[in-house]
């Protein structure tokens, strides 16, 4: 399938799950997340979840990257430029939902993309060639064209694997693991 076809099957997918559905799949999400070995580095960025997309509750993964004191950076997305702004996320950071309705820190202390270590990537879809489609518009692609080659990148996913996403090109940046309920895919 192509990713314009995937991402609308995977978005009405998406919007048949109940509040209930999601914090479930939320939280064994989370539990699959504890089996990665990614837990030696000290920057994880992770996305803050958009409700009204009927994202992934990110909360429970941010609690254990807070109880295992990890530097958590969250992003701010700039749409003249395409790009996004890393921030460290503290006790004193005030989150604000932009006009598209995403969480983003209002200010804070910016980290550069080069420091990041892990990276949680929102998706829609995913196939078995590492590659993943999301909203279409590029941040992640950009973002993590930045950061180090040895940066972890991983996806989560509500749904399982595709056996393959047809339109990929040279400029999308591939996985390697997703994180289901059922299991993680390692790549």
């Amino acid at each position: 399938m192509t990713k314009t076809e995937l991402r609308k099957k995977y978005k009405a997918l998406r919007n048949n799950l109940s509040e209930n559905n999601i914090e479930d799949l939320s939280l064994s999400i989370s539990n699959q997340v504890l089996k990665l070995p990614i837990w030696d580095f000290s920057f994880y960025h992770i996305f803050l979840t958009i409700e009204e997309q009927k994202e992934v509750n990110t909360d429970y993964i941010l609690n254990i990257l807070s109880g295992k004191d990890k530097n958590i950076l969250i992003s701010k997305s700039n749409f003249q430029t395409g790009d996004m702004g890393h921030f460290l996320l503290t006790d004193n950071t005030t989150i604000k939902k932009n006009k598209y309705n995403i969480p983003e820190p209002i200010d804070g202390i910016e980290i550069l993309d080069d420091k990041v270590d892990v990276v949680f990537i929102p998706l829609l879809a995913f196939d078995k060639t590492r590659n993943r489609v999301g909203y279409g518009k590029g941040f992640y692609d950009r973002f993590l064209s930045k950061c180090k080659p040895e940066t972890i990148k991983i996806g989560l996913s509500f749904f399982e694997i595709e056996n393959n996403i047809e339109d990929t090109f040279k400029g999308d940046i591939e996985l390697d693991y997703c994180v289901t309920p059922e299991q993680v895919y390692e790549f």
